[in-house]
């Protein structure tokens, strides 16, 4: 099963888009079967954004729960993929 991240943007955010090409880069290195990406405009979907506590932009999300606030840098959330993606399979 991937793991589900969430990246949540807003328009016009220099460091959303920093973000994403981030998170875009991790995944390819990480093999798309292990992890499903979505950038998520938090002006289209407020109440989804607000359900997880983002205050700001860029913010990411993994299985449901937000874990960054702010922009990682990339081994650090390389580190929680990781991480995530050892639990999920320590669960089969």
């Amino acid at each position: 099963m991937p793991v589900e991240i969430e990246i949540f943007t807003s328009p016009g955010c220099g460091k959303c888009g920093r973000a994403g090409e981030v998170l875009r880069h991790i995944a390819q290195d990480m093999g798309e079967q292990h992890i499903r990406w979505r950038e998520v405009n938090i002006l289209d979907e407020l109440d989804h954004a607000v359900a997880l506590g983002v205050l700001a932009a860029p913010a990411i999300a993994i299985d449901g729960e937000l874990v960054f606030t702010t922009l990682p840098s990339a081994r650090r959330l390389r580190e929680a993929l990781q991480d995530r993606l050892a639990q999920a399979r320590a669960y089969r």
